[in-house]
């Protein structure tokens, strides 16, 4: 799509228009945003596009749609599929060895679990290697009810979170102010970080990894702003 507007004005209710005119989702419905700085924000990439829209260039206006057209229909089943990732939760599956990696694990991952256990009174089942080990009935039950409990808004930004990092643990203590972004994007790499020290970088493997960080700090600014 080409550009075809000058002005990009935010409106009564948080949503965007361009020239007057309201902006909608790709499902036809109006993008209202819970807040007045969310609005600014996506109002903002719409004024920085360029003579062609390039929507990898719009994270924010992004996550917007899909919590308008894919997770407010249905909350709960949007939910449910990232609570999924607390019953095979990256932080759970520890290396057998080196030393080395085995310390580096566990000292950046096992403050995420203390915090959620104090949290959510749960219990986590750990285990070395990547053999899948149930967790309580109950932990699985909680860290469910703790995301079903979040509006789409705030679901809409936790998916690329939890589903770049692999860990429900770490996104919800992200949500909760309980740990900075820099922090969980840590732990969502402590194995990548070591093999590269081990081995080198690799460009193809480099490129993907700066891809998901922008989709990850994308998530990130968004849940700041709702």
């Amino acid at each position: 799509m080409r550009r075809f507007w000058k002005d990009v004005t935010v409106e009564p209710g948080n949503g965007i228009a361009l020239d007057g005119k309201p902006v909608r989702t790709p499902g036809r419905a109006p993008l209202d945003v819970p807040t007045r700085a969310l609005a600014e924000a996506i109002a903002e990439e719409w004024r920085a596009a360029g003579d062609t829209i390039d929507p990898r260039a719009m994270p924010l206006t992004g996550l917007a749609n899909a919590a308008i057209d894919r997770v407010a229909p249905d909350p709960a089943r949007f939910a449910a599929g990232l609570a999924a990732y607390g019953e095979s939760d990256l932080l759970y599956y520890r290396a057998a060895e080196p030393a080395a990696l085995v310390d580096r694990q566990a000292a950046i991952w096992d403050p995420l679990l203390d915090w959620a256990r104090g949290r959510y009174d749960v219990h986590f089942e750990l285990a070395t290697g990547v053999m899948h080990v149930p967790q309580p009935e109950a932990t699985i039950a909680r860290l469910r009810d703790a995301v079903t409990a979040l509006d789409p808004f705030r679901l809409a930004a936790l998916s690329p979170i939890v589903t770049i990092g692999g860990s429900l643990v770490a996104a919800l203590a992200l949500a909760e102010d309980a740990a900075t972004p820099e922090a969980i994007w840590q732990a969502a790499h402590v194995d990548e970080d070591w093999q590269a020290e081990q081995w080198g970088e690799d460009v193809l493997a480099t490129q993907a990894r700066e891809a998901r960080r922008g989709d990850f700090d994308a998530g990130v600014r968004f849940l700041r702003l709702v």
